[in-house]
Parts: structure tokens; C-alpha cells; sequence
């Protein structure tokens, strides 16, 4: 059976990022997201939903989201979800929630800004994404069969 956990969210952090550290120096920032959304109701009414998203961000990522971003400041984030299950310390009830590991992330709107959202061609489009190092041959991809003769004229 096949699977799929891709998340992908456009939205304003709700709180400043809180970077945490652990004992083998992984750095960790969790955050919240709010993603809006309009609609009308069935007396045709436009309506807004808001979604709170709580996002999870693991090494330089999560450092760089800590040291850039403030509440308010737009951003895209990629990623999957996650089921946390515990027991609430203090009644023994058990707990659970779902939420986001950050998988890649795009800071949206100008630099330095709060709660304005998109962002133009002036904006800070840089893409970050966790991905694996590279293996095998050193050569650079190429869509381009071998042995194709690059001089022909078409």
C-alpha cells in the first residue's frame, strides 16, 4: 500500500520562535503558523477561518527560522505531519496532538517585514530544505544523454 505525508502551508507565525537545544547540541524551534482562509456561508456571507498549526523545525533550519523571524513575519513551510501521544504529568490523562516537522521553508515578503504577505520580485526568495548529502558520482546531473553533440544548431 502506498503512502504519502507532504504538508505544504502558507501562513504568519503567531508567536516568536523558540529555539531549544539538545543534550548532543541538535538545535530544535518550534513555532506556531496561522493559516487563513475565506469562504461564504450557506447565506452566501464571506466568512474567515483561521488554523492554528504548531511547526517544529530541526537543526540550521531551525536556527535560521529562530534568528530571522519574529511574530507577524509571513513564510511557506514544507513538510509532514506528526502524531505526539503522552501522559499529562499532572492529571495522568493522556494527551495527544498533530503537528508539522519542517521540512523546507521560504521566508515571504520583504525583508524586515511583519505581517504584509507575498512577496515581489525585491523580496527575500531564498528556498532552505533538509536534504540528504549527495552520493555516488561527483559528475553534475544532466538531462542530456551522453555522447549528444552540443554544437548542433537546434
Amino acid at each position: 500500500m502506498a503512502n504519502f505525508n507532504k504538508v505544504y502551508l502558507i501562513g504568519n507565525l503567531t508567536r516568536d520562535p523558540e529555539l531549544r537545544v539538545t543534550p548532543k547540541g541538535t538545535a530544535i524551534c518550534q513555532f506556531g503558523l496561522a493559516v487563513n482562509r475565506q469562504f461564504k456561508d450557506e447565506s452566501g456571507a464571506v466568512r474567515d477561518e483561521t488554523t492554528f498549526v504548531d511547526i517544529e523545525a530541526w537543526g540550521r533550519q531551525g536556527e535560521t527560522i529562530s534568528k530571522y523571524c519574529t511574530k507577524g513575519r509571513p513564510l511557506f513551510v514544507e513538510g509532514r505531519l506528526k502524531f505526539d501521544q503522552w501522559e499529562d504529568k499532572t492529571s495522568g490523562q493522556k494527551r495527544s496532538r498533530l503537528k508539522v516537522v519542517l521540512e523546507g521553508f521560504q521566508f515571504l515578503g520583504g525583508r524586515g517585514e511583519g505581517g504584509a504577505g507575498g512577496g515581489d520580485s525585491s523580496s527575500d526568495q531564498s528556498y532552505e530544505r533538509n536534504s540528504p548529502p549527495a552520493r555516488g558520482n561527483s559528475r553534475p546531473a544532466s538531462n542530456e544523454p551522453e555522447g549528444v553533440d552540443e554544437d548542433v544548431p537546434f
